[in-house]
């Protein structure tokens, strides 16, 4: 029996009939380290040749190749069609949901903060029973209380359908004045919620973008003024209502000494920050937060994650439609 023979019928032993590497030690009175060398030098000398074929209609290499350029621990991609926000959403929140299903479990604390794309991911959510996770609101309330992208409506409904535990943030996200934020940092409930949510395993959030039409400006919480000034200064979006730069940089502006929530300090200590955006005017502020490290799973759309590649990769082919 040639050296290549034993290679080939180890191999088969394995990868085929699906035999354990003591099984077939035990069959050619081998050892199970030697069956294992055995099957490295089947890999190296090419007797096995391992092949992976991506599924029909899957954007792998694409979502690999974003995860190395940017340094993120994944990338999930949805169709674009067109780009149009009202249909890259529920694809978005599809995606969002089934990320969820599979890396959710008992014993985990998820922050939450608010807006229309994560009511998507909530919308598309499988029943569980999730006891001892708990799902905390990260940022206090934005816009009206009836809102459904409210943030405690949105918190609710996800523990709600998780059979999990639930956290609220019993204040407003946003106040009048630094004096107003102050005093209310000071009510035990506000500030043990936000060391709470300071401790997070994971957090899910929306990546928002300062556009006309855009539920931050429809919900009053900012002025045009507010946006026209932290447009001056450089922020192309946010997250949970912390402005960023093009680079990911947070946006210094007194804004921040009227919101009650975390900071993006506190926001990139969480181990494993999902955020979830997409769409038409969307671009720029998913460019800021993956360059800025601000998020280490990215769920975006084809044409948003093509572009980001491109621009990482300039001399890179165009990724067919």
């Amino acid at each position: 029996m040639t050296d290549n023979t034993l290679l080939y019928k180890i191999a088969k032993a394995y990868y085929e009939d699906g035999l354990t590497q003591d099984q077939i030690g035990k069959r050619f009175g081998l050892s199970r380290i030697k069956i294992s060398r055995l099957l490295q030098q089947a890999r190296q000398s090419r007797v096995v040749q391992i092949t992976i074929t991506p599924p029909m209609d899957s954007f792998g290499d694409l979502e690999r190749e974003l995860e190395a350029a940017y340094g993120l621990d994944e990338v999930v991609v949805v169709a674009a069609n067109n780009g149009a926000q009202h249909e890259v959403v529920p694809r978005l929140g599809m995606a969002a949901a089934g990320y969820l299903g599979r890396c959710l479990g008992d014993q985990q604390l998820l922050d939450l903060s608010w807006g229309s794309t994560l009511l998507a991911v909530i919308e598309m959510l499988a029943p569980q029973s999730l006891p001892d996770l708990r799902v905390v609101q990260m940022l206090g309330g934005l816009g009206r209380a009836e809102s459904e992208t409210y943030g405690a409506d949105l918190t609710m409904r996800m523990a709600q359908t998780l059979g999990a535990r639930m956290r609220l943030l019993p204040s407003p996200g946003i106040v009048s004045n630094k004096l107003v934020r102050d005093a209310l940092l000071e009510d035990v409930n506000i500030a043990e919620t936000l060391a709470l949510a300071a401790r997070a395993d994971l957090a899910l959030v929306g990546i928002g973008a300062p556009l006309p039409g855009s539920v931050i400006l429809e919900a009053g919480i900012l002025t045009e003024h507010d946006l026209a000034e932290l447009r001056a200064q450089g922020a192309v979006g946010d997250i949970a209502l912390r402005f960023f730069d093009e680079n990911g940089c947070a946006i210094d502006h007194p804004i921040n000494d009227r919101i009650i929530g975390l900071d993006l300090t506190q926001i990139k200590q969480i181990p494993r920050v999902i955020g979830v955006a997409g769409g038409e005017g969307k671009y720029e502020v998913i460019r800021g937060a993956v360059r800025g490290r601000l998020i280490d799973v990215l769920i975006t759309d084809e044409m948003t994650a093509t572009r980001l590649l491109q621009e990482k990769i300039p001399d890179r082919l165009p990724i067919p439609a």
